[in-house]
C-alpha cells in the first residue's frame, strides 16, 4: 500500500521538498474525517488527511473512490473550486461510451479504453444509471476511405472491442435507414451517458465511505510546511500545506491533482513539471430539430485521417433524446470560456508564450482555414453532413453552440443570438493568431 501511495507522487517529488518523518504506515490513519488543527496563530482552523485530492471531476472523484474503498483507513479529502462538483469538463462533454477502436494496439490507452467501458456499463446497472448502447457505425462515403476503414477495424480486433464488424450497404441501411455508406464498422458496444450523474454517483460512494468533499476551495499554492501547526497534536505529520484564495489552508501527507483545466497550473504548483501545456479549444455543434431526429438512432462517426488528431463531424445522440452534430474546434481565449467572447488575458499570454499551438497550427494550417469556414457558414457544414445523410437540410438545423477542449470542455447547446458576421471576424482572429483549429479527442 505504501508503495502504491508512494508511486502516485514519486515522479515529481513531494510538493517541493522531503517528508519528515517516517512512511505512512507508521503514522497512524483517521477513520476519513478530517481532524481539525487550530493553531494558536492561525485565525481559522484547518484540516489534515492522508491523502488530498485537487479536482471535484469524475478523474478526481473516480480517483478518491479507489483510494478509499482499497484503503478505508485512510483519511482523503475532495477540495474542488466551485460551489458544485463536476460542473466543467466533466458536465459538459458528448456523453460517449467509447468502446476503444482509435488506439494503437497494446497501448495504455487502449486497454483502459476497453476496460473501462464495460466496467462503466456494469458499475451504471449497478447503481441504476441511465444509458444506452446505442451502438456506432464508423462510415465510409468515399472509395478512398475503405482501406483506412479496414485497418480501423483490424486495430479494434486487436484492442480486444467487442462484437466488431464490417458491414456493407445493405447491412448500413438495416442499422441507419437514412445513412448512406459504401462500407462500415459496426460497432455495437459504443453508448451513451451522463457522466455528471456518474461523477455524483462516485462522490457518494466516496462520502459514504468516510471520504471528505470541499467545496469552494480554490488552491491557490501547495508548499511544504516549515514549521508544526502551534500546539497541533500532529506535529510534522502532515507536512503538505495546501492553502486556497481565501487563505485557509488543509494539511496532508500526499497530494494528487487532477484538476482539468488547470492540470499544468496545479500541477507546477505541487513542484512537478507543467508539460504538457493546456490549450484551450471550444467546439461548435448543431443540433438537430426534435422532429428530425428519427433521422438518426445511434452514433455515426466519418472514418477519421490518420494525419488529423480528431476523429470529424459526427452524429451524436443525447441522453435527453436530442441528436447533435458536430463538432468543429476553434481557439478559445479563455480556458473555462463557453461563450463566443469570453476572454482571458492570463490565459492567451499562456497559449502565445507557452503552448506548442504555434507550431502546430502551422503544419495544419489548410485543416484549419476548413474547419474555420464550416464553423462560420452553415450551408458548409450541412454539405458534408449530407454524405452520410442525404435528407438534412439546413431547414432541419438549430444553430447552436457547444463548447469543448482542450480535451472535452463543452458545454450544453446554447442558441446563438450574434450576427454571423461578428462570428466569422472572431473566428478570423483566432485563426490569424493560431493558423489552424483542431479537436483534442
Amino acid at each position: 500500500m505504501v508503495a502504491a501511495l508512494r508511486y502516485l507522487v514519486g515522479a515529481c517529488g513531494r510538493a517541493r521538498g522531503s517528508f519528515a518523518g517516517g512512511s505512512p504506515g507508521a503514522c497512524g490513519f483517521a477513520s476519513g474525517r478530517p481532524r481539525p488543527l487550530c493553531g494558536g496563530s492561525r485565525s481559522a482552523c484547518t484540516s489534515s488527511f492522508d491523502i488530498v485530492i485537487v479536482g471535484g471531476g469524475i478523474v478526481g472523484l473516480a480517483s478518491a473512490r479507489a483510494l478509499i474503498l482499497r484503503h478505508p483507513s485512510l483519511s482523503i479529502g475532495v477540495l474542488e473550486k466551485e460551489k458544485d462538483l463536476a460542473v466543467h469538463q466533466t458536465g459538459h462533454n458528448s456523453g460517449v461510451i467509447h468502446s476503444g477502436i482509435y488506439y494503437k494496439p497494446e497501448s495504455l490507452k487502449a486497454k483502459l479504453c476497453v476496460q473501462g467501458a464495460a466496467l462503466l456499463y456494469e458499475y451504471c446497472q449497478q447503481k441504476g444509471i441511465s444509458y444506452k448502447q446505442c451502438g456506432k457505425l464508423i462510415v465510409a462515403v468515399e472509395q478512398e476511405e475503405i482501406p483506412r476503414l479496414q485497418a480501423l477495424y483490424e486495430k479494434g480486433l486487436q484492442n480486444g472491442v467487442q462484437g466488431l464488424r464490417l458491414i456493407q450497404q445493405e447491412d448500413i441501411k438495416k442499422k441507419e435507414p437514412y445513412c448512406r455508406g459504401l462500407m462500415a464498422i459496426d460497432c455495437p458496444h459504443t453508448g451513451i451517458v451522463d457522466y455528471r450523474q456518474v461523477a455524483l454517483s462516485f462522490a457518494q460512494d466516496f462520502q459514504e465511505a468516510g471520504g471528505s468533499v470541499l467545496t469552494n476551495f480554490e488552491v491557490k499554492d501547495i508548499e511544504m510546511a516549515k514549521e508544526s501547526p502551534s500546539r497541533s497534536i500532529d506535529g510534522m505529520q502532515y507536512p503538505i500545506v495546501i492553502k486556497n484564495t481565501k487563505g485557509e489552508e488543509i494539511r496532508c501527507q500526499y497530494v494528487v491533482t487532477c484538476a482539468g483545466l488547470y492540470s499544468d497550473r496545479i500541477s507546477e504548483l505541487s513542484g512537478c513539471t507543467p508539460d504538457p501545456r493546456i490549450v484551450p479549444f471550444r467546439g461548435d455543434y448543431l443540433l438537430l430539430k426534435p422532429e428530425k431526429c428519427y433521422l438518426v438512432k445511434g452514433n455515426i462517426y466519418p472514418v477519421p485521417d490518420s494525419r488529423f488528431p480528431f476523429l470529424g463531424v459526427h452524429f451524436t445522440p443525447r441522453m435527453d433524446g436530442s441528436i447533435w452534430l458536430g463538432p468543429n474546434a476553434v481557439l478559445a481565449f479563455k480556458r473555462e470560456g463557453y461563450r463566443p467572447f469570453d476572454f482571458s488575458a492570463t490565459d492567451v499570454m499562456d497559449i502565445i508564450i507557452n503552448s506548442g499551438l504555434i507550431k502546430l497550427a502551422s503544419q495544419h494550417f489548410s485543416y484549419g482555414v476548413t474547419e474555420m469556414y464550416k464553423a462560420c457558414f452553415l450551408g458548409a457544414t450541412v454539405k458534408y453532413l449530407q454524405k452520410f445523410i442525404p435528407e438534412i437540410t439546413i431547414s432541419d438545423i438549430l444553430r447552436q453552440v457547444a463548447v469543448r477542449g482542450p480535451s472535452w470542455l463543452w458545454q450544453q447547446p446554447m442558441k446563438v443570438s450574434d450576427n454571423n458576421i461578428y462570428c466569422f471576424l472572431w473566428r478570423c482572429f483566432a485563426l490569424l493568431l493560431t493558423g489552424s483549429t483542431c479537436s483534442f479527442k
